[in-house]
């Protein structure tokens, strides 16, 4: 039996139209729609041409059906820029990514949601109330993935075919997602965290508007007061410092040249003249685009990692896990790129990532 909401997400998956699908499956138009809209079904050998068609196993067709992320509640940058079918893919992308975790949650325990619900507050306040509510006071903000992750938000990487889409978070029920693009350097990284948090924290109560140039000055405005608090930027760095001063700076916060430059200026650290003048020698530099001599170690995910660690002991592989989920080994591992430590020959995880997931149990 075939399930018509997997043949829609399958192929918004592989950002294709109806059109587009019917051209590469050798199917009619017509017949594709009715497979979609759940009118007729379609037979075995219509199946495997379709999933041949969108990549994917024939096995996903008959799962469960599947509730794709609320469109409505995602916080897309650049959205009119961005072509519907990008977003489509990502969202699908996302929904894929959603599943992966029901499975997880099902066998693992997970951190409960700790969001608060803040109401209006404008984003330097929202920022100060949650860094004061998870106890980070004025200190530089820890490895940004492990503190989603200690307060209950699901991070998941996005695919390579999605980058356009940078970053996104969505709230689905009650527990909160965040996908990030794990090419980024880590200093851009960290901000896109903090970024998305902004979103879930302020836009997704549905008070404020989750989408548009206003939306997305407020996150930003929100990660550079979360990732950069007033107290601590006023008490480290010097008014009208130099670039050399600002490189050794953003050291602290392990924050981009460019985003400290900004807080900077925000502050009143730096006058207008002293920010341009800043922006333009880092951009010669090679800041604006890279972060050279920059944070090598990308910050991995605590909760993926301990939890496919956990699976390997019991001798359960990650394609044992796709073949569940009923997706090809290499769309989980897009869903994970960048954010688990490689398992070594053997199974056995190394000191070093036993000491960095120290302190978290998950198995029930």
């Amino acid at each position: 039996m075939v399930t018509p909401s997997r043949i829609t997400l399958a192929r918004k998956r592989r950002g294709l139209t109806l059109a587009d699908l019917s051209r590469r499956a050798g199917v009619s138009l017509q017949s594709l729609s009715n497979y979609e809209t759940g009118r007729t079904a379609p037979r075995g050998t219509t199946v495997r041409r379709i999933a041949e068609a969108l990549d994917f196993p024939e096995r996903f067709f008959s799962g469960k059906e599947i509730d794709e992320l609320p469109a409505e509640g995602i916080s897309w940058r650049a959205r009119t820029k961005t072509p519907p079918r990008v977003l489509d893919s990502a969202r699908a992308a996302g929904t894929l990514a959603a599943q992966l975790y029901e499975w997880i949650d099902e066998r693992f325990r997970l951190p409960e949601p700790d969001l608060p619900t803040l109401g209006k507050p404008d984003p330097e306040t929202a920022a100060e109330m949650v860094r004061t509510r998870w106890g980070l006071g004025n200190a530089p903000a820890p490895n940004m993935v492990h503190l989603l992750e200690a307060h209950g938000v699901r991070v998941f990487s996005l695919p390579a075919d999605s980058l356009e889409v940078d970053a996104f978070a969505v709230w689905r029920g009650t527990v909160p997602f965040v996908f990030l693009n794990t090419m980024k350097t880590v200093e851009r990284g960290r901000f896109d965290a903090a970024h998305e948090l902004g979103h879930l924290i302020m836009h997704g109560s549905g008070e404020r508007p989750c989408t548009g140039p206003e939306a997305e000055r407020q996150a930003n405005d929100f990660a550079s007061a979360f990732l950069m608090p007033a107290a601590g930027v006023l008490g480290h760095m010097p008014a009208g410092a130099r670039v050399d001063q600002i490189l050794e700076g953003k050291r602290i916060w392990k924050v981009s040249a460019m985003a400290l430059t900004y807080r900077m200026h925000d502050l009143g650290l730096l006058t207008d003249w002293q920010y341009r003048s800043a922006c333009a020698e880092l951009s010669t530099r090679g800041y604006r685009t890279d972060e050279p001599q920059g944070m090598k170690k990308r910050e991995t995910s605590q909760i993926l990692t301990k939890v496919f660690q956990a699976l390997w002991a019991k001798g359960v592989r990650p394609g044992e896990v796709a073949a569940e989920l009923g997706v090809a080994a290499d769309e989980m591992e897009k869903m994970l790129f960048g954010l688990t430590m490689t398992m070594p020959a053997g199974g056995k995880a190394g000191a070093a990532e036993h000491r960095t997931n120290r302190g978290l149990s998950l198995v029930r």
